[in-house]
């Protein structure tokens, strides 16, 4: 750290990007949770299109995906707002809206921790009970904003609408956020909340089940007064922060619903079948409503797992926390070809730990 970073940030720790990076290329990249699938047709042609507009400025409000958005989900345009990726959105929820600090389980996506820490927001972390949010745990938090990832990262196991709505209706005073960046794989969305209860944000990502996650597209649904709070946040740090292409891109991924839905059907599929190949294989493996699988061998160590892949560059998510995920390995179920691949380089490890 230089003379001139602020003090406050010297303990920060960023989100770790070495394994996505350039180098990477030439690998099976099971490790990311990225689609296999390229975008749809129809969005590449409406990026070509949108390019002959770069001379302009991109339209603030999303007008075109907001409306055919609202169209789809049964929700008005005014109760969405996009962000470069959902991250951006969860960055401002951080910035403005956790004064009396956050709760999110001790195991989850990474990034909470890290907006918490950019945004000196106070924190606790219950703990998973087998791997699973127990709803009384997140009862009467004194009006800490509440971040649930459904379905959880890195575990995959999701909780039904049922526990959801528990968790919002014993925390009136506490804002209720449900990160749905993997519902589309198996999880029910919490969407029709937002019009039951004040205090409920919905945030949504292209970058999965919709194939962009190089276009950099997220959104948020919510009640017209949080969504303009979040907007007014927008609005001061960067009103045009979803640009000309994406836009495009988005609007024709929408436009090609058939498209979208025919992939998630195979990605859930193809994790079927390599959750079946890898029990085989003497594999435990929770539940997943995600397009990715949190394994670990009975006999041979997360580490060993990850090291010999690499050998065969195949790339996974290890985690290296020794008192809980130290034998967990999460991996991103990618297209039919790569885990045929990744399974036949897997089972040959078993086999050769087991002789």
């Amino acid at each position: 750290m230089t003379q001139f970073m602020h003090s406050k940030f010297k303990s920060l720790k960023a989100y770790d990007t070495s394994e996505e990076a350039e180098s990477m290329k030439g690998y099976i990249r099971l490790n990311t949770n990225e689609s296999p699938f390229p975008p749809s047709p129809k969005a590449e042609a409406y990026a070509y299109k949108a390019a002959d507009t770069l001379n302009y400025y991109p339209d603030p409000d999303c007008s075109k995906l907001a409306s055919q958005l609202s169209r789809m989900l049964g929700i008005k345009p005014s109760n969405i707002v996009f962000g470069n990726g959902s991250d951006e959105i969860l960055s401002f929820i951080f910035m403005s809206m956790c004064e009396k600090g956050a709760a999110f389980p001790d195991i989850t996506y990474s990034f909470y921790r890290i907006l918490a820490g950019l945004n000196g927001v106070d924190y606790i972390t219950p703990p998973l009970r087998d791997f699973r949010i127990l709803t009384e745990d997140y009862a009467d938090l004194e009006g800490r904003t509440v971040f649930i990832a459904n379905p959880n990262s890195p575990t995959g196991i999701a909780l039904d609408t049922g526990e959801l709505e528990l968790i919002i209706s014993s925390n009136p005073e506490s804002l209720i956020v449900i990160d749905e960046a993997y519902a589309d794989f198996g999880a029910k969305s919490a969407v029709r909340f937002i019009s039951k209860y004040p205090n409920v944000i919905v945030v949504r990502t292209f970058s999965k089940s919709r194939s962009l996650a190089g276009a950099r597209l997220g959104w948020c649904m919510t009640n017209d007064d949080l969504a303009q709070d979040i907007r007014t946040i927008k609005n001061a740090i960067a009103p045009y922060n979803i640009n000309a292409l994406t836009q495009a891109a988005a609007l024709g991924t929408l436009e090609d619903e058939e498209y979208t839905r025919k992939n998630i059907n195979v990605i859930c599929r193809v994790r079927d079948n390599t959750r079946s190949r890898l029990q085989e294989m003497g594999f435990e493996i929770l539940d997943s409503s995600a397009n990715f699988l949190f394994v670990r061998h009975k006999t041979i160590s997360g580490q060993k797992i990850f090291d010999e892949l690499k050998r065969f560059r195949i790339i996974v998510r290890h985690f290296s926390n020794p008192l809980v995920l130290d034998d967990w390995n999460r991996i991103t179920i990618g297209s039919a070809e790569q885990m045929q691949v990744f399974l036949e380089v897997m089972n040959g490890v078993v086999e050769h730990e087991a002789r």
